[in-house]
């Protein structure tokens, strides 16, 4: 989610199709909290790699959805939640068309009924970030290999990553996790993704050095 994700779609380029109906349904419900383009081809291009389930918190007017929609092959089963009932039904109308589709309304913990995923984007819940907000359980929402994506951070000038002033809690638990393979990628000078990669069984005990 960005506060001008949606806006950002305008000097984008050439979209997706599904993209496109989505971005024009965020700008008609004046909704700019869409993910921004540069997060949206990541989710693009790591969707392309899921086999079975690609699961996603925070739906918003479906525009992060319809950027992995676009990625995924056929086959592919994606599920997304999003709390706010107008919101999700104005979704579940953009993909009306697509097999395969399914937007949720609820808390994002309603996810954990279509695990585990092969692609898991916590972008409405799940991060970490805030009270009473615990961080999602990868080990058992992913498969062995399955990618965890965690979006809008700043990006990190110095270790450890600071947010307030302070280590910044949300991030260094998931670059941190015992589970995971992750890292922090720079999508643009002022936004930064983690992206995590559970760790087939026999690395599960190796700990990757920071």
């Amino acid at each position: 989610m960005s506060l001008t994700g949606t806006a950002a779609h305008a000097s984008a380029g050439a979209l997706p199709p599904l993209v496109d109906r989505a971005v024009a349904t965020a700008r008609a419900h004046g909704f700019p909290y869409s993910c921004r383009p540069e997060q949206g081809r990541l989710l693009h291009a790591l969707a392309g790699g899921a086999r079975r389930v690609v699961g996603e918190t925070g739906t918003g007017l479906g525009v992060g959805l319809a950027w992995l929609a676009s990625g995924a092959a056929a086959p592919v089963r994606l599920v997304s939640v999003e709390r706010d009932p107008e919101r999700a039904g104005a979704a579940r109308a953009v993909f009306s068309d697509r097999p395969g589709v399914e937007v949720l309304t609820g808390d994002w913990r309603r996810i954990e009924e279509h695990g585990p995923f092969d692609l898991l984007v916590l972008d409405g819940g799940g991060q970490g970030k805030t009270d009473g907000d615990p961080p999602a359980d990868v080990e058992r929402l992913l498969v062995p290999g399955g990618t965890v994506v965690v979006d809008d951070f700043t990006p990190a000038t110095a270790w450890p990553p600071l947010h307030g002033g302070r280590p910044d809690r949300a991030r260094l638990h998931w670059l941190r996790h015992p589970a995971l393979d992750a890292v922090e990628l720079r999508l643009a000078a002022d936004l930064a993704v983690v992206v995590g990669t559970r760790r087939l069984p026999e690395r599960a005990g190796v700990t990757a050095g920071r």
